[in-house]
């Protein structure tokens, strides 16, 4: 090895195979799902093989088999992108949510590429492979600028993706043909650039090239409650932690609520983050919208005069994006005592929250709380969606850029006659000698006049030329009628008309 983790000496590996470890679905007798990779990567190998000199016993490429763990695999991972000649992903939705392949892709690209020949455009040692079909889905940025065709691998792969091609037995003389001509692009890119040896990177330290999770898969769940050290007198410190997030209300059933909220939304496809309400209260209520959220409410907070205070002002910012939930152990004493108290302290505080719910999720938290974990479990999901719809509903509701206005027909004639510029009917436009030929009152001393009051241009200076003249009375009439009727006439193309507010502030 030399200092660029390779001995210059040996053959470099054509291709770094770089995928999504998929799991195991749990059902009893299921195989692996990563047995059709690695199948596809023995294929591609000896496809390859037939296409170049590379001597017996020198690897063809590479692929990771070690499922992302240890030291050593992440050092061997380091040498391979450091050194192979072509990178190939296999597109598909898993692949561009794991933060491995986005450091592998990291990797690889920290490298130069330099066309091999003054005339060859390669710029890019990259060739990506439809695993599955992604038409439904947005490319990060680093894939979406890859400029790649990949018809030229056949119809059926273009529409269903490489996966099917290999499991269908309808499909396979079109895997063939695809594995064939995917070789032979390797092969190609391999052979029309010069990837110098990389250094060997710390590839646990590397961060992933991809936007991995998007904002509407986010989900920010707060937590208003206290630490034990913080407790009233009269509140059993058996529900609590040293952290307001390690609020337990279920006890002893279940985990800490923020915790248990956690598995739940990952269930929906969500990747959760944790924080105290305290510290997210003041963002949201600035409209500051960062993801959908869940607020989980402990109604023994609201006796606290500043949490009350905070929860009143969050209500009433209306915050759409997100839901609250109000876990209340029907189990436990001493929320049965104080009940009504709290219900009540509940219901003034949170008064446009309550008005505002939608009819398809009432009963989210109903009048008297979740009383059970299992009403906690049944109720997560619908507000967890509520919250994502409101949040997608606002990102749509506010465009980065304004649209370019629509042209006002109503607006044109409120402005009288001429209104449409120098290319409308209604144009006030020069003639072709730079004059005017709808102006009441040309300049006496332009041009020569002749004996019956006509200048050398056919005008007439004591009423103006016929034609002009007819024109002129025809347009104004015409423009008076619109004018006579357009407080009465709804033609649509007012841009402030039908058009509803916005909601509260946004974070």
């Amino acid at each position: 090895m030399n200092d660029r983790g390779w001995d210059e000496d040996e053959a470099r590996p054509y291709f770094f195979l770089s995928y999504a470890h998929t799991p195991k679905s749990g059902a009893r007798g299921a195989g692996d799902p990563n047995h059709w990779v690695r199948q596809l990567y023995r294929d591609l190998c000896e496809a390859v093989l037939q296409l170049t000199t590379v001597p017996a016993g020198v690897p063809v490429g590479f692929m990771d088999e070690s499922m992302h763990q240890g030291e050593l695999w992440a050092e061997r991972l380091s040498e391979e992108l450091a050194s192979c000649r072509v990178f190939v992903p296999l597109y598909s939705p898993r692949y561009f949510n794991s933060v491995p392949c986005g450091q592998e892709w990291h990797a690889f690209t920290r490298r130069p590429v330099y066309p091999a020949t003054i005339d060859a455009e390669r710029t890019s040692g990259i060739v990506p492979v439809l695993w599955a079909p992604m038409s439904r889905y947005r490319l990060p940025k680093v894939a979406s600028e890859l400029q790649f065709n990949h018809a030229g691998f056949g119809p059926d792969y273009a529409t269903e993706g490489l996966y099917a091609l290999m499991k269908l037995s309808y499909f396979r003389a079109a895997y063939e043909l695809a594995v064939h001509r995917l070789a032979a692009r390797i092969v190609q890119v391999a052979e029309e650039t010069v990837i110098p040896v990389g250094r060997r990177l710390d590839f646990n330290a590397l961060p992933s090239a991809f936007n991995v999770t998007s904002p509407t898969r986010q989900l920010r769940i707060s937590v208003l409650s206290y630490h034990q050290g913080e407790l009233p007198p009269d509140r059993n410190p058996d529900f609590y932690g040293l952290r307001r997030t390690d609020w337990h209300p279920y006890r002893p059933a279940g985990s800490p609520i923020a915790q248990h909220a956690v598995r739940l939304a990952r269930q929906l496809g969500f990747q959760p983050t944790v924080h105290e309400f305290d510290d997210e209260v003041e963002s949201i209520i600035e409209g500051n919208a960062e993801a959908p959220g869940l607020l989980l409410l402990d109604r023994w907070a609201l006796r606290d005069p500043h949490r009350r205070e905070l929860v009143r002002r969050f209500d009433r910012c209306d915050a759409t994006w997100v839901s609250v939930l109000e876990p209340w152990n029907s189990d436990d004493p001493e929320c049965d005592g104080g009940g009504r108290e709290l219900v009540e302290l509940s219901d003034q505080t949170l008064r446009i929250t309550r008005r505002a719910g939608r009819p398809s999720f009432l009963g989210v938290t109903g009048p008297t709380g979740l009383s059970t974990l299992e009403d906690f479990d049944d109720a997560l999901p619908r507000a967890a969606m509520k919250a994502k719809y409101a949040f997608e509903g606002r990102t749509r509701a506010e465009p980065e850029e304004p649209p370019t206005p629509r042209p006002s027909l109503r607006e044109a004639f409120r402005r009288g006659p001429g209104a449409y510029g120098p290319d409308g009917f209604g144009g006030h436009r020069p003639d072709q000698y730079g004059s005017d030929p709808f102006d009441r009152d040309p300049d006496p001393g332009e041009g020569s006049r002749d004996e019956g009051g006509r200048d050398d241009r056919g005008r007439d200076d004591r009423g103006g030329d016929d034609r002009n003249s007819d024109d002129r009375t025809h347009r104004n009439a015409r423009n008076n009628d619109h004018r006579d009727t357009r407080d009465d006439r709804d033609d649509g193309d007012d841009p402030d008309a039908g058009m509803a507010p916005l909601g509260g502030p946004y974070r």
